[in-house]
């Protein structure tokens, strides 16, 4: 039988995630500039990439492959980019720092890509893409994930990762679109947090060296993820993480240091953000009332047999964003008792 999970409320538990990065070394500004972002991954319902990920970030900082007090600065800069050196630091802080330069040089040129070298993970992409909406703005996440879980089409070495995308797009009255997925038919993020939870992956998901499925996530490291739409999926990978990485100046392909089992070295890891100032293109409540109407054509249009519901994207995020408000955060029990044990060892209070 499951173990039952223990819900949180979102303020409990940037509290515990801050405390617990505080105790690491990290300052208290960025310990919860830090907390707040993981916690909202958990909040919106992106578990794999939430307060799942403390114990491996207090590994790699313990052990010296992040950097827990960061020179996070600009090294190449024109009116419409930039590019910033992360100085090893947690990877939350340098895409907090890429967003608002965007932001920011998106409002005189109209639209603006900031890159990122010498970065760390940062938790769901679509955290970054949503920054610009609050400004009337577009924006886009591009990332070169933290691990190789991909070869290329019809071969067998490890040479791409998940390399996810996220687009974020104001509308008026309805929720906003936004879409965060990976080039893989799911993240390894997903993967981890199946295996946390005791659960099987559904077929389709990964096959093993063999060609067969494999649905246990426990052995996920005996296959790999499968990229979405055949070798579509996989060419994506590759530009998504040229544009990522490589542009940047950044670790892809063999260069990729797989942060699940080292927690030394520095990962060099590339991000990019885009931010597209509405304005620019013309008026702004004229474009919001225009996405408006294409979401209600689109969840209105005809369905399949037995289909109840057409989604737009973010939308079920953002109605698990309002039920885990309400009700609390589910903590699965394995990764609370990982969690306790964490807190135990670190000298700091609980979280449950």
């Amino acid at each position: 039988m499951a173990e039952t999970a223990t819900r949180v409320s979102h303020e409990r538990l940037c509290a515990f995630i801050s405390a617990t990065f505080e105790r690491l070394g990290l300052p208290a500004a960025d310990a919860g500039m830090v907390a707040k972002l993981m916690a909202d991954a958990d909040l919106q319902g992106s578990d794999g990439h939430g307060v799942m990920r403390l114990p491996q970030y207090a590994k790699r900082i313990k052990a010296g492959g992040i950097n827990p007090r960061p020179d996070i600065r600009v090294v190449q800069e024109r009116v419409g980019m930039a590019l910033i050196h992360g100085d090893n630091g947690m990877g939350h802080l340098v895409m907090q720092r890429a967003a608002g330069l965007a932001i920011e040089k998106a409002r005189t040129a109209g639209i603006a890509w900031v890159g990122s070298q010498w970065s760390n993970h940062a938790g769901p992409a679509s955290l970054y893409a949503r920054m610009p909406l609050e400004h009337d703005m577009i924006g886009l996440y591009f990332a070169v994930g933290n691990a190789n879980h991909l070869p290329p089409w019809g071969g067998l070495d490890m040479l791409l990762s998940t390399n996810p995308i996220a687009a974020a797009i104001p509308a008026g009255s309805e929720a906003p679109v936004v879409l965060d997925m990976a080039t893989t038919v799911a993240a390894y993020g997903k993967v981890k947090a199946k295996a946390q939870r005791g659960e099987a992956m559904p077929e389709g998901w990964m096959i093993d060296r063999a060609g067969r499925a494999l649905t246990d996530p426990v052995r996920a490291e005996e296959g790999f993820l499968l990229p979405i739409g055949g070798y579509k999926g996989y060419g994506l990978a590759l530009v998504v993480g040229l544009l990522a990485g490589t542009l940047n100046g950044a670790a892809m392909g063999k260069n990729v240091v797989d942060f699940n089992h080292d927690h030394t070295s520095v990962t060099n890891t590339g991000q990019a953000i885009v931010a597209i100032d509405i304005s620019a293109f013309g008026d702004v409540q004229a474009f919001k009332a225009r996405v408006d109407i294409l979401v209600r054509d689109l969840r209105a249009s005809e369905r399949l047999p037995g289909v109840e519901r057409i989604w737009l994207p973010g939308e079920q995020s953002q109605a698990k964003r309002i039920a885990h408000a309400r009700d609390g955060i589910p903590i699965a029990a394995g990764l609370m008792r990982n969690l306790n044990l964490l807190a135990a060892e670190l000298g700091i209070a609980a979280l449950d």
